[in-house]
């Protein structure tokens, strides 16, 4: 009997999409189901890395940029909303040739609104089902809604009830009937580990901020005499170096050499992106949280675990090396259930 093909379809922007994908593709293929791939730019390089025996599809690329000036990127974007509303049309065009030419029976989308097809099962994974935007989050996210409606389910990568990682983003008071809590996704496993760093650095996200954060925590810590690992976030391109001997940096690690410098490290330093936390949740890690500037999803997150005591932040602008004391009063990341039952959630492709 020929296995289920599915296709799992995955947005570019940071990589935070491409790792939480990681697992649902490693289920996938343990309980039987033929996978393919698509995205595009850094996400689609890393999964094929992660999976190099998995038939991979470019997607149009969505070629979002930020401001250097945080307060003009929601306008910026609702600016080019013509162009991306384009390229969704663009996404949808070359998601049916998928379909038809590799006879696919499912797609899971994460973030792709135009990655679906009205003859097959599709699948919207995301963790806001409320799009934070500021003054236009009402907007933002009915517009959101509206595209998620279309899918046969929408899995929010989250537990329900009051112990949730993603807070007013993924926990409505009433969520439609295609809203499915699947718990949280990590592509990592808890495993005792001796400490041999201070501090791992982890930058993600598009540019340029990303490549701000990474010119200031390099000129903050090039006089530390602590043990630093820096993970700059970047696949292909050329590497750099410090002159401070007690620094690493590396541009990309591999799932299981991430993992193994996560656990061996006392802090994380990294954005406070989605799928950064459900990683920190998952290994139980303390970290110190960067948002990206006029990121309101990011903004949002690190404000809600410093205010439950879990870990502190600061604006990108003022950092500095003092402000990681706050971590001394912080409890880090504790244990919530990551049990996922991925042969119930994936019986939507076992129908016909």
């Amino acid at each position: 009997m020929q296995k289920k093909r599915i296709l799992v379809a995955v947005l570019n922007w940071g990589l935070g999409h491409a790792t939480r994908c990681i697992p649902i593709i490693n289920e996938l293929q343990k309980n039987e189901f033929e996978v393919f791939i698509a995205s595009d730019g850094a996400a689609l390089e890393l999964l094929k890395k992660e999976f190099p025996s998995i038939k991979t599809f470019e997607l149009p690329s969505y070629d979002i940029t930020y401001t250097k000036s945080s307060g003009w990127l929601k306008w910026k974007i609702f600016a080019e909303s013509p162009r991306l509303f384009k390229i969704i049309q663009r996404e949808k065009k070359v998601t049916r040739d998928l379909v038809k030419k590799y006879e696919l029976n499912g797609i899971i989308s994460d973030n792709r609104p135009g990655c679906r097809y009205k003859h097959i099962k599709c699948v919207f994974i995301t963790h806001q089902f409320s799009v934070l935007s500021g003054n236009t989050t009402y907007l933002s996210s009915k517009l959101h809604q509206k595209y998620i409606s279309k899918f046969d389910e929408c899995w929010i990568p989250d537990a329900p009830g009051n112990q949730n990682l993603s807070g007013i983003m993924g926990h409505l008071k009433e969520m439609p009937e295609n809203v499915k809590y699947i718990g949280p996704l990590s592509r990592f496993n808890k495993l005792a580990h001796q400490k041999n760093y201070d501090y791992t650095v982890i930058l993600s996200g598009p540019e340029p901020q990303r490549t701000m954060l990474e010119e200031k925590l390099l000129d903050a810590f090039q006089n530390s005499d602590k043990k630093i690992v820096f993970i700059r976030g970047v696949i292909d391109k050329e590497s750099i170096s410090s002159a401070n001997k007690n620094l690493v940096i590396k541009n990309y690690l591999t799932s299981k050499d991430l993992q193994e410098n996560i656990l061996s490290s006392e802090i994380i330093i990294c954005r406070s992106g989605y799928s950064s936390i459900m990683d920190l949740a998952k290994l139980e890690k303390k970290a110190f949280f960067i948002p990206t500037p006029g990121q309101f999803e990011q903004e949002y997150l690190a404000e809600r675990f410093t205010k439950l005591g879990i870990a502190p932040f600061c604006k990108q602008e003022n950092f500095k090396l003092s402000k990681l004391e706050q971590l001394e009063s912080f409890s880090g990341f504790s244990s919530i259930d990551f049990k996922v039952d991925f042969r119930d959630i994936f019986t939507l492709f076992q129908g016909e």
